[in-house]
């Protein structure tokens, strides 16, 4: 890569050069205090970096409507899905979650967020023809500890809930190196806690649970997702009563290409399963 080409102050070229950077590519795979540290330059030379490059990309990135609708691969990627795991819960969403646009998780406390986020660090991994998309995850923890000991858990159990994937495909993947975790606690609570404390008030109200971020928030999302626990009276009347331990709902509020819907599903062992 020719840094001198790039609208850069020159020690900030020098730095790159001196640091062996040699991509675009690399800097976007490095956090600011990497780069910091490698660079040796203040936050401030690394924030001006990192907009300069990304302002390339999207420069680079402009199509036309005419190679979008030419484009077979893009219009390809549009409208592949990633699988939940759970042949249930794909039927729900017709497919899995698209990978295009915001797909937003929201519910209350132990209702099963943490549970269907691991299952798909795991999903992702698996080839093209089981669902997955032969890659790995960012699990941006905003938690003080990362759920280890259950994330082996599901590995382990793989074969218990991914009966459609032949054992000799799950033994080869490498579930536990293509799980990249980032811890965020602090951003995210400074983030969310006055909207937070403003949804929880007016939640206690009228007894609903709203996600905390807001209007404007869901304005960016193309799907919303709000999952919730099942109380013990409503489990013994319905067909929830069938299963044991704790039953959830996971409920489409809104989709671009789903009405809204919902199903059953509990947390096992092996991992989350849909309740036909």
């Amino acid at each position: 890569m020719d840094w001198d080409q790039f609208d850069l102050n020159p020690k900030v070229i020098v730095a790159l050069k001196k640091a062996d950077i040699k991509s675009i590519k690399e800097i976007l795979n490095l956090s600011g205090a990497d780069l910091q540290r490698l660079m040796k330059l203040s936050s401030a030379d690394i924030q001006c970096l990192l907009k300069t490059v990304s302002r390339t990309l999207r420069r680079n990135s402009m199509l036309t409507a005419l190679q979008l609708y030419q484009d077979e691969d893009h219009l390809t990627s549009q409208h592949r899905k990633l699988s939940l795991g759970c042949s249930v819960l794909d039927n729900l969403l017709k497919g899995g979650i698209p990978l295009v646009g915001i797909t937003e998780l929201a519910g209350e406390s132990s209702a099963g967020k943490t549970q269907i986020s691991l299952q798909l660090c795991l999903c992702v991994q698996y080839p093209y023809k089981y669902g997955g998309l032969e890659s790995g995850a960012v699990y941006i923890c905003t938690e003080d500890v990362f759920p280890s000991k259950r994330l082996q858990q599901l590995i382990d159990q793989q074969h218990e809930l991914r009966a459609d994937v032949p054992a000799e495909i799950i033994q080869k993947i490498k579930f536990g190196n293509s799980i990249f975790v980032e811890h965020a606690a602090d951003l995210v609570t400074d983030a969310v806690s006055e909207s937070e404390s403003a949804q929880c008030s007016c939640s206690a109200a009228d007894n609903r649970v709203s996600p905390a971020l807001g209007i404007t928030w869901a304005n960016q999302l193309l799907m919303r997702l709000m999952v919730s626990r099942i109380s013990q009276p409503e489990q013994s009347s319905g067909v929830a009563s069938h299963h044991t331990g704790s039953v959830r709902t996971l409920r489409v509020v809104f989709a671009p290409h789903l009405p809204p819907s919902s199903c059953y599903y509990t947390v096992k062992l092996e991992g989350v399963k849909g309740i036909k």
